[in-house]
């Protein structure tokens, strides 16, 4: 697949009236964006990352995340032939500053499969976090976003409660629900997220599953991909192309 969604539009003519409509938070009324002829969602390709902690340290930049805190992380495999059902798992400070590179001698020792999972919020249709919140901040979007308005949250925790993912926290200063918002900011604008565009490998592929030119469906076609838990039935858009049967 290929990245064509780094591309902007320059803000000149209608554009500039579409950059007003998103500073003031309503992408809907901007004429260069309709919300109904999207409906986005990410591919993961494991077997193209390799750890080095871009996507993490670029989305905290774009998102002002707070320190110890990750709307995406990086995990750290190890599955060896004895425990497949018990792999071991690592991500260090969300794998944001990468992994350490296996000696030959330590890799001689500790026999089997090493790889990598980047994890975000998989902006489930059928999101149990949406269920949960009394009040209503946490949303779908009509382009398959999911999303917390701040100004309604309570902090109540039931969205990091229900979150199969662990991808949600309370944030330390606004005491607010807080996620990765698949950039939304920048998707809107005709930018990819910031994960995708510091991506060295195309691990990660923003994706439009309403437009049929995009790549995706053909990958979908002839790749083995999966999402995470799909016991649960969420709805997840966020797909990993050759996911280990051990992921969890």
């Amino acid at each position: 697949m290929n990245l064509s969604r780094r591309h902007f539009i320059a803000l000149t003519g209608a554009a500039a009236v579409a950059w007003d409509h998103l500073l003031a938070g309503a992408p809907e009324a901007s004429p260069n964006y309709k919300m109904t002829d999207h409906w986005w969602g990410m591919l993961i390709d494991i077997p193209k990352c390799i750890g080095c902690g871009n996507c993490v340290r670029a989305c905290a930049a774009e998102n002002d995340v707070p320190e110890g805190h990750f709307r995406t992380w990086v995990e750290h495999y190890h599955v060896d032939d004895w425990h497949i059902e018990s792999p071991k798992v690592e991500s260090p400070d969300g794998g944001m500053h990468g992994f350490p590179i296996v000696s030959a001698k330590d890799a001689a020792a500790h026999p089997g499969k090493d790889f990598f999972v980047p994890k975000m919020c998989n902006h489930c249709s059928d999101s149990p976090c949406t269920q949960v919140c009394p009040v209503g901040a946490t949303f779908v979007t009509p382009d398959g976003v999911v999303l917390v308005d701040e100004k309604y949250c309570l902090g109540c925790r039931y969205c990091v409660q229900a979150c199969p993912y662990g991808c949600r926290f309370i944030h330390p200063t606004k005491h607010v629900a807080n996620k990765c918002t698949l950039c939304y900011h920048r998707i809107t604008k005709g930018l990819t997220t910031a994960c995708c565009e510091a991506c060295p490998t195309g691990a990660r592929q923003l994706v439009d599953l309403k437009n049929p030119k995009d790549p995706i469906h053909e990958f979908l076609k002839t790749h083995s991909v999966q999402v995470l838990k799909p016991h649960l039935a969420t709805g997840s858009k966020t797909f990993y192309n050759d996911l280990d049967g051990s992921v969890r």
